[in-house]
């Protein structure tokens, strides 16, 4: 099972986008998205949750909440990617790849901005589960 990590500063927008969209599009049974961030915020953006709500997905009835980027989730192989944050993520040798899609920060923006980097992340996480080959049958 191959374990992609969403990373950024609060985790309160980007990383938990891309964790939804990857657990939605990719098989289950091959692999799965974590998210966190370096420095958990307490709460979600409320104009993330609004923008995913849109597009029917309930990121406050999945449970999804801030919390802490947790590299022991990596296996071998495994990715873990920085939102575009300046996060620095001191990730272990074993990791096949890291990567940074350089995302804006949706924190502080009108939603029709939110809109956008909520799909530019949806594309995203769409090329990344055909790249690892995950997708649903």
């Amino acid at each position: 099972m191959k374990t992609v990590l969403f990373a950024c500063v609060h985790n309160t927008g980007r990383s938990q986008m891309a964790e939804a969209f990857f657990n939605r599009i990719a098989d289950p049974s091959q692999a799965k998205a974590v998210s966190g961030g370096t420095e958990p915020a307490t709460e979600m953006n409320p104009t993330v949750l609004g923008v995913m709500n849109e597009i029917g997905i309930d990121l406050v009835g999945e449970a999804h909440h801030p919390k802490i980027a947790n590299l022991e989730e990596l296996g071998e192989g495994d990715r873990a990617i920085s939102m575009g944050c300046g996060v620095s993520l001191a990730c272990p040798a074993k990791l096949g790849k890291v990567e940074d899609w350089g995302l804006e920060d949706p924190k502080g923006q009108p939603i029709e901005r939110v809109r956008e980097i909520r799909d530019d992340i949806r594309l995203r996480v769409a090329e990344l589960v055909q790249d690892l080959g995950v997708q649903k049958p």
